[in-house]
């Protein structure tokens, strides 16, 4: 142990960095501005590339670091960090390259994509975003944060805050959905659980908000495609949760692979530079998104040095995998296409990172062997997992309270997603140990108890096309394909059914039919799917559909033949004792759809808060008129808005009011609204705010979510709800792109959805 002290401590002193030890033998360095500003100075041009450069080295076995190509590049200070290592043993043996072979002993950072959880896995984030309850979303991220750091892990590329108003695109489960209010707050929780306001923490990691910018928009919903929209849709409906992680002081931002007004995002000066930093105010440091540099190639921006230089310029520090920064900055400099004081910036961003996380007081500061045996998967955080994910599940129908179920008789639990504990997790989530997620089956037998008789069958594969199987099944998450032909499958789920008192279904999306590079053009649940459904309701038995998914899917026919249907998404690490939790009663489901359910393929992009139109139905039935704004073929209201979730309980909304009708730019308006448990169950509700803007100088929608509020009534109980309205609440970009309020008439609306009708007015006057 004084051999490594004595070791680190002349490792600083070449650099000058020691100042004095404090009594618990740390090194003492001198404050941040003048520590990087001196670090800075010593370095090489090569040493300052370096450090600009983020390669992946994969899982590398203990043992073979040293011997390894990326170690000779570490020792000659040739990488600032590194992503895809896990465990502290073998982050450990990589740091120790860079603190005692490189020769200014700057120590990496290692980045992890740790987008839902660690081992202990939660929702997905569209599900998560479900729950509606900020100091839960909040806890899971903080909980991350224990457990990568505990293994090694010091930055993780998340939260994903991108808006999508598209189901086609597979990342849309990775986001919080479609709405720019909501997805701020959620924003803000994530960062401030990962970083918890103190990046020296142990237990604290640095976040990457991405991806900058627009991401969740491609044409067609076809991923890493095309985007084009105006600037004032971009700051009013795309922009916001960005900003939001920024002014929640998130450490960096990773670019997105789309293009933004023609250019790249990874190249574009405009959004990193002019909106990012000066607009924004953003002091972190910009990381690519894999191999975004070079892919600008493609893009058709020219060679690898052109779109290094490109990016660089544009006011990207850290180039992931690509490898653009390291062969081609020396060349570009000579050339006079960088500047040298570009790339010292760059470099002074990433030191500063490293610096606020605490690396350079302590290298090995997520390094300890004790905190990975003891606050990984832990039985506390499985527990809180299983809350969490017990209120991201949305009841979507609840006809003739089939649910919950009772604790007694026989169930049928039938499907592909029924005995599948390696899905549980869903799409992204790389630290997940498959075998230690609780299936659907599992969970229902622990929950129901001995009382209960549970039955399986399978009844169908996921889809009846085995290579579109084998690619929605990726990474491990094998749904392990039945041969026997469908009918005898069906078949057998029949003979289980039979013998059943209700039949659980549970099907859906498997866990890779959704995420990077899995955009769907058909929403619906795969035609295996729906033959054994079709089946299984034939036998009169009441059938709960549990439908597994990470985007909106179209649900018509199971809307209209299906008794009970349970929203679950991917629930994590204990995803079956959750969803049991809710099947059986012991939670009642509390959660709210944050994307919209197209009720056709045909309807999307569809979204809330969307433009009126000049020509708007005069009718609210969705009957045809030639001549407006709607389908021959459909009508124009989604299945299930934006906001809606049913519960076991009901929840009636009366006495809504407002305590004026005018309010001035100083002032505050109060909204009050009763709200009473009517039904036989004890529950939580999410009060939404919605406000509508009636005149104004640029089209306004038709609604926009501002404000809620998740309670918790007991049966019979009626609480009063406030909300505050200031003129801040009504700002948005003019044509300008100023961000104003403007006088004038304003509606507001409070209810359980989007399609709350409860309204009262008021106007804002100068």
């Amino acid at each position: 142990m004084k051999k490594k002290l004595i070791m680190l401590f002349l490792g600083c002193a070449v650099l000058g960095h020691a100042q004095k030890k404090d009594a618990k033998n740390a090194v003492k360095i001198k404050p941040k501005a003048e520590f990087v500003a001196e670090l800075l100075s010593k370095m090489t041009l090569e040493e300052k590339i370096g450090q600009l450069n983020l390669p992946t080295s994969g899982d590398i076995t203990t043992g073979q670091a040293n011997s390894s190509n990326i170690a000779k590049n570490i020792a000659e200070g040739k990488v600032g960090g590194l992503f895809n290592i896990k465990s502290v043993q073998k982050i450990k043996e990589v740091q120790k390259i860079a603190v005692e072979k490189s020769r200014l002993k700057i120590p990496l950072l290692f980045g992890m994509d740790v987008i839902h959880g660690y081992e202990t896995t939660f929702p997905i984030p569209l599900g998560l975003s479900c729950t509606w309850d900020m100091k839960l979303i909040e806890r899971s991220a903080q909980i991350a944060a224990q457990e990568a750091s505990a293994d090694g892990i010091n930055w993780t590329f998340s939260p994903m805050v991108d808006i999508s108003r598209d189901p086609r695109w597979g990342r849309i489960s990775e986001g919080s959905g479609e709405d720019p209010y909501l997805g701020s707050q959620i924003a803000k929780a994530m960062v401030n659980g990962y970083q918890q306001h103190d990046l020296s923490k142990n237990n604290s990691i640095l976040a990457c908000v991405k991806h900058f910018a627009l991401y969740g928009a491609p044409e067609a919903g076809r991923d890493y495609n095309t985007v084009d929209m105006s600037h004032i849709r971009m700051f009013n409906d795309y922009f916001p949760p960005y900003k939001a992680a920024v002014d929640a002081g998130v450490g960096s931002v990773m670019a997105s692979f789309n293009e933004v007004d023609g250019i790249p995002a990874t190249g574009s000066k405009w959004l990193m530079t002019d909106v990012l930093r000066k607009q924004w105010g953003f002091k972190g440091f910009v990381v690519t998104d894999y191999t975004g540099i070079p892919e600008m190639i493609d893009h058709g921006m020219g060679d690898l040095q052109q779109v290094s230089a490109l990016a660089l310029n544009a006011g990207v520090e850290m180039d992931m995998v690509g490898e653009g920064f390291l062969k081609t900055l020396k060349k570009s400099l000579d050339q006079g296409k960088v500047k040298i004081e570009t790339i010292d910036n760059a470099v002074k961003l990433i030191l500063e990172a490293k610096y606020d996380l605490g690396l350079f007081h302590d290298p090995y500061k997520y390094c300890d062997p004790k905190r990975a045996k003891t606050e990984i998967f832990t039985t506390a955080s499985r527990k809180e997992a299983r809350e969490i994910s017990a209120q991201s599940l949305v009841l979507l129908k609840n006809q003739n309270q089939v649910l919950p179920l009772k604790k007694s008789g026989t169930i049928a639990l039938i499907g592909p997603l029924a005995d599948a504990k390696n899905n549980m997790s869903g799409t992204w989530s790389v630290a997940t140990v498959g075998e230690k997620c609780i299936s659907l089956l599992q969970g229902i037998q622990d929950v129901a108890g001995k009382s209960v008789k549970v039955l399986y069958a399978k009844g169908s594969n996921l889809d009846y096309d085995e290579t579109f199987e084998t690619n929605a099944t990726m990474f491990g998450k094998t749904l392990n394909r039945d041969s026997r032909p469908k009918e005898e499958l069906i078949a057998e789920a029949l003979k289980v059914a039979e013998q059943s008192d209700v039949i659980v279904a549970a099907l859906g999306e498997s866990a890779e039919m959704s995420g990077e590079s899995s955009s769907r053009t058909n929403l619906e649940i795969p035609q295996a799917q729906k033959d054994l459904l079709n089946a299984l309701l034939k036998t009169g038995k009441p059938v709960v559909l549990v439908l597994f998914d990470g985007r909106p899917l179209v649900l018509n026919d199971e809307n209209a033949t299906v008794p009970a249907i349970l929203n679950v998404w991917f629930a994590g690490s204990e995803a079956g004792h959750a969803i049991a939790d809710v099947l059986f009663g012991d939670v009642n489901p509390s959660g709210k759809l944050t994307t919209t359910f197209p009720r056709s393929v045909g309807q999307v992009p569809i979204y809330y808060a969307h433009k009126n139109t000049g020509r708007p139905l005069s009718n609210t039935e969705g009957k045809f008129e030639k001549f407006r704004s709607n389908y021959i073929d459909e009508r124009n209201e989604p299945l299930f808005p934006f906001g809606f979730g049913l519960s076991y309980t009901t929840f009636e909304y009366s006495n809504l009011k407002i305590s004026t009708d005018k309010m001035n730019f100083g002032g505050k308006l109060k909204v009050t609204v009763d709200v009473t448990n009517t039904g036989n169950f004890d529950g939580k509700e999410t009060v939404q705010l919605y406000i509508r803007d009636l005149v104004g100088s640029v089209t306004r929608p038709v609604k926009e979510l501002k404000g809620f509020q998740k309670i918790t009534l007991k049966k019979g109980e009626k609480q009063t709800v406030n909300f505050d309205i200031t003129a801040e609440d009504l700002k948005f970009y003019n044509s300008d792109l100023q961000f104003v309020a403007e006088p004038g008439q304003f509606d507001v609306f409070v209810g359980g959805n989007s399609a709350a009708d409860k309204k009262v007015s008021f106007e804002l006057t100068k």
